[in-house]
């Protein structure tokens, strides 16, 4: 093939992660899409875009792919035999554009969403970077003086005879606790980790995790506005692709990632299939509007009732990319001065701990 067999079978045994990122993927199909509409040959074009990856579990994917074209199959029919690669989502869509002559639309198409997804999911972690360190710090600095000065500092009180504070009482029993007890401390966050690894594996801990996502403040308007960035980008997609609307709403409902969504999904699928319309479907399985929001509602049946479900779909993804990003912000704005007040807290903790045991010894003196 593209390489030396015995190389590339030397290479499986030294995969890391058998995951293909939404990066590679955008570059994937970008590349993929630019090479077609220069007319180069699909192969040529996938040996040409093999040699960018290193990502090797990747790279070996691209080469079964080429077997396949090779073997005169369309390129939606290669993309289903690699499963763990590919999604229906992605092979749909392909087979949609595919079928009119039109397969450099349908690369585009997924290159626009594969980088709206990396986007968004890069804004999500740079927001909460910054948090999670001073969250970080602040936890390394509490085991510090806990486990390393307070005992150095300890006999200075014990041996003062005095009645001291209950705030200094307080820290120098927490840190005696945590010197004398640090190995069982580990182990037992040791064996949480265990249990929330072994957990995560199960349906049951996504829908727990979202719902708990959707019943934090702030946290829950981010991950709602995200997820409706997806839906309506991949309304848009299909849409704009003259896919079937049964066949959208159900590739929509898989493509969320969201287990909750998709079973709002399917029963919204129940009922078009029914011949309800779209937009009462969602306003009957989320009567609340929790999880679509009237704005959201509105606009889809503005598009509904005009036979331009595509075009508002589009103004609403970019509207909602909008939206993520202001509630990020809010979500940065409320979490910073949470964590600066926490990290005061303890300093004036310690420091009021320590200078009014002091000033009692020195009274004593």
């Amino acid at each position: 093939m593209w390489e030396n067999n015995n190389k590339k079978s030397e290479k499986k045994q030294y995969y890391l992660s058998k995951k293909v990122s939404n990066l590679d993927k955008y570059i994937f199909y970008e590349y993929l899409s630019i090479m077609l509409d220069w007319w180069v040959w699909i192969n040529e074009s996938l040996k040409s875009a093999w040699r960018r990856w290193k990502n090797l579990y990747f790279r070996e994917q691209l080469e079964s792919l080429s077997v396949f074209l090779m073997s005169w199959d369309s390129l939606n029919k290669a993309m289903r035999k690699l499963p763990r690669i590919f999604s229906k989502f992605e092979y749909s869509l392909t087979e949609a554009w595919e079928s009119s002559g039109t397969l450099v639309k349908s690369l585009e198409n997924l290159a626009y969403i594969y980088q709206k997804k990396y986007l968004l999911r890069k804004k999500l972690v740079w927001a909460l970077t910054y948090p999670f360190i001073i969250f970080l710090v602040l936890v390394s600095a509490i085991l510090v003086v806990m486990v390393m000065v307070i005992p150095k500092i300890k006999w200075l009180f014990e041996e003062a005879w005095i009645d001291f504070p209950i705030s200094t009482q307080m820290l120098i029993w927490t840190s005696d606790f945590i010197s004398a007890n640090f190995i069982y401390i580990i182990f037992f966050f040791l064996v949480i980790w265990f249990f929330i690894y072994s957990y995560k594996s199960t349906s049951r801990w996504k829908y727990d995790f979202e719902m708990l996502l959707f019943s934090t403040p702030l946290v829950w308007e981010v991950y709602v506005n995200y997820v409706l960035t997806w839906i309506s980008s991949n309304l848009w997609n299909l849409l704009s692709s003259w896919v079937p609307i049964m066949k959208t709403l159900n590739l929509v409902w898989k493509a969320t990632n969201s287990i909750v969504y998709e079973e709002l999904f399917e029963k919204i699928t129940k009922k078009v299939s029914l011949w309800d319309k779209i937009v009462d479907s969602m306003r009957e399985v989320d009567k609340e509007e929790k999880f679509f929001p009237s704005d959201f509602l509105q606009m889809l049946q503005v598009g509904e009732k005009t036979a331009s479900m595509w075009k508002i779909s589009r103004k609403m993804t970019n509207q909602y990319e909008r939206e993520v990003d202001f509630s990020l912000e809010n979500l940065t704005k409320w979490i910073e001065p949470i964590m600066i007040m926490l990290a005061w807290t303890f300093v004036l903790w310690f420091a009021f701990a320590i200078f009014w045991a002091i000033l009692k010894i020195t009274d004593t003196v």
